[in-house]
């Protein structure tokens, strides 16, 4: 069994708590517009190439070419570009190997209260793979999974049988709306947000603040209503970064979202307050 990774952060400070190292799994059923990692969209292994700086020497993609009989970058890109700008999205590792090099922080990150993060993409793609690194880091370092919820009901009680903490994502309540920002509905999201809710594993409610999307103040309304119907006190607000797009490119993509990006975002904070609800902004 092997589990690919875009990403691995050490040392990250907003990903649980203390001090974690997050592991970023590749692939995702969403399809957020303002998604800001599209590299962990896929679940395939992809190149990607920086334009800062490219001489437009077209070595890149005469290996392609020559590799693979089409004009797109490839593992021989890598190799030859004379400044290089083109690195690989992918890693494959079995779950003997990703546990030795997470262990090998171990000190640092439960000295100071922290451990590692499962993160995305959406992880519980790879909830096979998920599920084998949380047993084999169970009592050595803490484990959180970071997630959107979007899974069947079997699975993610699976997952929450061998974690110790879950960052939930809540963006919008309306189903039809949430479809057609993040390409998918929104009932087995909720539906799991429930299960989690009653399921007594410590979890962190987050909720990215889109302008005009999920920062409205219907949307607020529902989503406080939601939260006081599951006892939630407390939430983590995460507002648009502006910078989401900066990757396309890398990745040949254009962003285009369909909101505006530069609309003044609604924080709630009066929603909360009414509701009794501890928000804090990221």
């Amino acid at each position: 069994m092997t589990g690919r990774v875009f990403s691995i952060e050490e040392f990250s400070i907003f990903d649980g708590d203390g001090i974690r190292t997050t592991v970023f799994l590749k692939g995702c059923p969403l399809r957020c517009e303002w998604c800001h990692s599209p590299e962990g969209q896929s679940r395939k292994i992809e190149y990607l190439r920086s334009p800062n700086g490219c001489l437009c020497c077209g070595k890149c993609l005469d290996a392609g070419e020559k590799w693979t009989g089409r004009r797109v970058l490839c593992e021989k890109s890598v190799e030859v570009c004379p400044r290089n700008l083109v690195r690989v999205s992918g890693e494959d590792y079995t779950p003997k190997r990703l546990t030795e090099k997470l262990l090998k922080n171990a000190d640092i990150l439960n000295a100071g209260g922290g451990g590692v993060t499962f993160s995305g993409g959406e992880p519980l793609m790879q909830h096979e793979f998920l599920f084998e690194m949380l047993k084999a880091l169970k009592g050595k370092l803490n484990r959180a999974v970071q997630t959107t919820g979007f899974t069947d009901g079997d699975t993610f009680e699976k997952i929450l049988s061998e974690t110790d903490l879950i960052l939930y994502d809540l963006k919008l309540m309306d189903s039809a709306l949430h479809k057609k920002y993040t390409g998918v509905g929104n009932e087995l999201i909720l539906s799991n947000y429930k299960r989690l809710a009653s399921s007594g594993i410590r979890f962190i409610t987050r909720v990215p603040l889109i302008p005009g999307v999920s920062d409205t103040d219907d949307n607020l309304e529902a989503l406080c209503a939601f939260l006081d119907s599951n006892a939630v006190k407390y939430v983590e607000l995460l507002p648009y970064n502006k910078y989401a797009g900066s990757k396309y490119k890398l990745c040949g993509r254009e962003y285009r979202p369909s909101f505006d990006e530069n609309r003044e975002i609604n924080s709630g904070w009066e929603k909360f307050k009414k509701h009794g609800i501890k928000a804090v902004k990221l």
